[in-house]
């Protein structure tokens, strides 16, 4: 864990009037418990703002007019119009005591899924692990390069020496999902296969429409020519032969 350098002041007065004018002067009060005694202090506006709006986790050493101590950011109050810090809550870290950390939750590389059209969906920023101060580390690494399309990545798959999850082991982290873009895509992909197929039979019904219909065309005129010929030749040779006899 990164480690950062606070300075403070012990409070001569604790109470509202007095907090409201230590925040008027560009000081913040704050509270530093879990030893022996509560220790009130003030520290500097922009030096906390440093530590508290940063995507990383530090382990504090606080100077409080002389006394030191490591810490930790345990809470933090901010002002509801302004977004302003108006108290800090420091844990100490005592020696061989497990502390708790919301850890920043990263991932490294390019899934093989999005270069084939997906995203990755992150659903916790930061996670929850207990531990030795000493064994917790800057922030939690996944590498999501060999993630596909569908394929997920859970708590149960994380491995962190020396610190303890405080999820549940199947508490999904990343997904790779398929787009919008790439669904609709694949939606038109399918169509356009299927409606080549439906013109290829159509055409084939056309050619053999047609060429029944030449054929019965030929068909019927060839009959109709051979019928009336034959019909006519005989019809005339009956006719002449009768008429000869006659005279």
């Amino acid at each position: 864990m990164k480690t950062a350098s606070l300075s403070g002041s012990l409070r001569e007065n604790v109470g509202k009037k007095d907090a409201s004018a230590l925040r008027k002067s560009g000081s913040i009060p704050g509270v530093l418990y879990g030893g022996t005694d509560q220790t009130h202090f003030t520290v500097d506006e922009n030096s906390i703002n440093k530590l508290v709006f940063s995507p990383d986790v530090f382990s504090i050493e606080l100077d409080i007019d002389g006394k030191k101590a490591i810490s930790i950011i345990q809470e933090v109050q901010f002002h509801p119009v302004t977004d302003r810090i108006v108290h800090i809550d420091l844990l100490e870290v005592i020696p061989g005591k497990e502390v708790r950390v919301n850890l920043p939750l990263r991932s490294q590389g390019i899934a093989v899924g999005v270069t084939d059209g997906g995203r990755i969906a992150t659903l916790f920023r930061r996670v929850p692990v207990k531990g030795m101060i000493e064994n917790i580390p800057d922030a939690i690494n996944v590498d999501i390069s060999p993630m596909t399309i569908g394929t997920t990545f859970r708590v149960r798959d994380l491995n962190i020496e020396g610190c303890r999850i405080q999820l549940n082991e199947s508490v999904l982290l990343f997904a790779c999902k398929r787009t919008r873009l790439a669904l609709v895509e694949e939606t038109l992909l399918e169509e356009g296969e299927e409606g080549e197929g439906e013109g290829e039979e159509t055409e084939d019904g056309a050619e053999g429409g047609s060429e029944g219909s030449s054929e019965g065309k030929s068909e019927g005129k060839s009959e109709g020519k051979s019928e009336g010929k034959s019909e006519g030749k005989s019809e005339g040779k009956s006719e002449g032969g009768s008429e000869g006899g006659d005279a």
